[in-house]
């Protein structure tokens, strides 16, 4: 993978973050529909790539109080005991849409787990080291960002658990 230049016209605070870091990345663009199909299937499906491969970016809340993200496969349902525990704490729910939106900086169906408002704690579904890559998010809607799992892992500094079911 090469890196993306960034003189793209797709530069997101996303991409600048990776760019900064160093990590080789791609970029892919498909049309955004805000129809019925879930955001990462959506992806997929326009991508010719297997969901397995896409993962969603999930703002959680920990033990009531500390903000992190998950990363699982858009498919798959999340185990928040698993994850809240993957996170040091108790209990892990879903960020209500305007807090994720405000703590990321992103908005619905764009959400990065690159390039946030804050470094957040990062957990991500172990499946991903399956791969040779990845896709996530790059920070705005019908903008994909494909990179290696090693790579992912570590420009979030991520734990790896078994998240997804």
């Amino acid at each position: 993978m090469s890196r993306k230049s960034a003189k793209s016209t797709a530069t997101t605070p996303a991409t600048k973050a990776l760019e900064r870091m160093g990590f080789a990345f791609r970029l892919h663009s498909y049309p955004f529909d805000p129809g019925d199909l879930g955001i990462g299937e959506q992806a997929a499906n326009a991508l010719g790539v297997a969901p397995e491969r896409v993962f969603k970016t999930l703002m959680v809340i920990v033990d009531d109080k500390r903000p992190a993200i998950a990363l699982a496969p858009v498919a798959t349902e999340t185990r928040l005991k698993t994850l809240a525990a993957a996170l040091g704490g108790k209990r892990a729910a879903m960020a209500p849409l305007v807090q994720a939106e405000r703590l990321s900086g992103y908005v619905k169906g764009g959400i990065s787990p690159f390039g946030q408002r804050q470094k957040l704690s990062a957990v991500i579904d172990q499946s991903a080291v399956e791969h040779e890559s990845v896709f996530v998010n790059g920070g705005r809607r019908g903008l994909q960002i494909e990179l290696s799992p090693d790579d992912l892992v570590k420009a979030l500094d991520a734990g790896l658990a078994d998240l997804a079911r």
